[in-house]
């Protein structure tokens, strides 16, 4: 538990790090200083505000999620895209704050729209839900824990930021790490026990298992949805 919760601090301070170095080298550049603000915004009502109240009230929010009917896949399925759902109106709302941060709105951004379910159903939320979807399939057959569903969401996130939007994505790590990993972290903490679930124990090679076929089911989904849905463009604001 120490573990788990000085990796998390780690990850906290080497966000408050970057985004600090990031603003004082931005700052005679408005619209860029204004990204920095607006992730800085993100950073605090997610991570800090949700993620804490994630923590805080954690075993309460199980307990209800429990007592609730339903199948446990379907449960965490719709408990992991609520949260998803949470992260982009926090993101979103930052956008919409550009006039705050110094600049227009359509000058500084951080999602493809300021628009929230444009947003959601063609950008975001509907491409993580074949992550969700893997994850339901995942812990039918193993038991991981709440905290490595974290870590490899969290490193999906960071992977599918550096293949989404390029390799300087990379100095990112940890505050992808933070954002992503919480949509999944809380709804792996209320499933039932390994025991309900028939859930075998987790060996150290399902880790990066776990890791690659999460990725061959996003890349499925992502495939399938760019089939169905009408070409859509990939951002409304000017580059």
């Amino acid at each position: 538990m120490r573990f788990k919760g000085l990796f998390v601090l780690f990850l906290l301070a080497c966000t408050l790090v970057l985004l600090s170095v990031l603003w004082l080298i931005t700052r005679s550049k408005p619209a860029e200083n204004a990204v920095i603000g607006m992730a800085a915004g993100l950073v605090t009502g997610w991570v800090g505000i949700i993620g804490g109240l994630t923590f805080w009230q954690r075993n309460r929010i199980r307990s209800l999620i429990l007592n609730l009917p339903g199948i446990w896949q379907i449960k965490f399925i719709l408990f992991a895209t609520l949260m998803a759902m949470i992260e982009e109106a926090i993101a979103v709302s930052m956008t919409n704050l550009a006039p705050f941060f110094g600049v227009p709105i359509g000058q500084a951004y951080i999602t493809a729209s300021t628009d929230y379910w444009d947003v959601i159903f063609h950008h975001s939320v509907i491409v993580f839900f074949g992550w969700f979807v893997g994850w339901a399939i995942l812990l039918t057959r193993l038991d991981f824990s709440p905290f490595a569903v974290f870590i490899i969401s969290g490193f999906l996130g960071w992977v599918g930021e550096i293949l989404a939007f390029g390799i300087q994505q990379v100095g990112g790590f940890a505050m992808w790490m933070l954002i992503y990993g919480l949509m999944t972290y809380l709804p792996a903490y209320c499933l039932p026990d390994a025991e309900q679930r028939q859930a075998r124990p987790v060996r150290l090679w399902h880790y990066p298992l776990a890791f690659f076929l999460l990725m061959l089911i996003s890349i499925g989904w992502v495939t399938f949805i760019q089939q169905i849905i009408p070409p859509h463009p990939a951002i409304h604001f000017v580059p």
